[in-house]
């Protein structure tokens, strides 16, 4: 219940205060979302497979994140940034669908 409250705080907070991110970011949130989005995803997945393990659902929440923002990084390095973004969201999109589903069949098991 606490974390669904926070959950429900920090939204709220969001909207009212209307935070804003450097400039610099811009290339990179898209792609930690979906990241983010993705391991989410396979959380939920796991939780109604009952195999959910918290721990490593922090691992790899942070581990796509950060990992997805790198690509792009080396991308940009590499004058790739626009490709390489594109290529890291089209396999995430992918392991997103893949998860839903997965999900879905495990849900319509129940």
């Amino acid at each position: 219940m606490i974390p669904l409250l926070a959950l429900v705080l920090g939204v709220v907070a969001g909207l009212l205060l209307g935070p804003s991110a450097p400039d610099w970011l811009d290339p990179y949130l898209p792609v930690a979302v979906v990241a983010a989005v993705d391991a989410a995803l396979g959380a939920a997945r796991s939780l109604v497979e009952r195999t959910f393990d918290d721990r490593e659902f922090i691992v790899s929440f942070a581990s796509n994140v950060v990992i997805a923002v790198l690509l792009v990084l080396l991308g940009d390095l590499i004058g790739l940034g626009g490709a390489l973004s594109t290529a890291v969201v089209v396999v995430l999109g992918i392991r997103i669908f893949t998860t839903a589903t997965a999900l879905r069949r495990a849900l319509i098991r129940l």
